[in-house]
């Protein structure tokens, strides 16, 4: 009985251990790229620039880091922010500011990093976040790309 006992005791114990590794490689922060082009706009925009968002987020502190440069652009970028909640091809309005709020001159790159809401974190992690640099040409956004986290 006292062999049975013991043998439960560790196989509990096992998976407990197991379970925690788990917990922590879903917790581990995650990289990935975001494309930024003017198609990706709702409505679309007609622009030779481009732009590439690298991103970090690390879900268990909810700090999103990103280095995003772009190039070709109609005119002086002016600012950059994500926006959300929205799915790919729908707007929504400003969520975390980008470059520096107020200053209405942009240049690449761009780096910086935030600390997200528990709101903006779910919205993040779901897709339903895009990032939009604007332009004095393009004021309501000339290059947009979706962030969609890997799974």
């Amino acid at each position: 009985m006292t062999v049975s006992i013991s043998r439960r005791a560790l196989m509990l114990l096992a998976g407990l251990a197991l379970a925690g590794t788990v917990s922590l490689a879903q917790a581990a922060p995650v990289a990935f790229t975001v494309p930024l082009t003017g198609d990706q706009q709702v409505p679309p925009v007609q622009t030779p620039g481009n732009g590439t968002a690298n991103l970090t987020y690390d879900p268990s502190t909810r700090i999103v880091t990103w280095n995003i440069t772009f190039s070709g652009l109609s005119s002086d970028a002016t600012m950059a922010h994500f926006h959300g909640p929205a799915p790919a091809g729908k707007n929504a309005g400003v969520k975390v500011w980008i470059s520096q709020k107020g200053t209405m001159s942009v240049t690449s790159p761009l780096s910086g990093q935030a600390t997200l809401s528990p709101e903006e974190a779910q919205e993040f992690i779901a897709g339903d976040m895009y990032i939009n640099v604007h332009t004095k040409t393009n004021p309501g956004g000339e290059i947009r790309g979706q962030v969609v986290p890997p799974k």
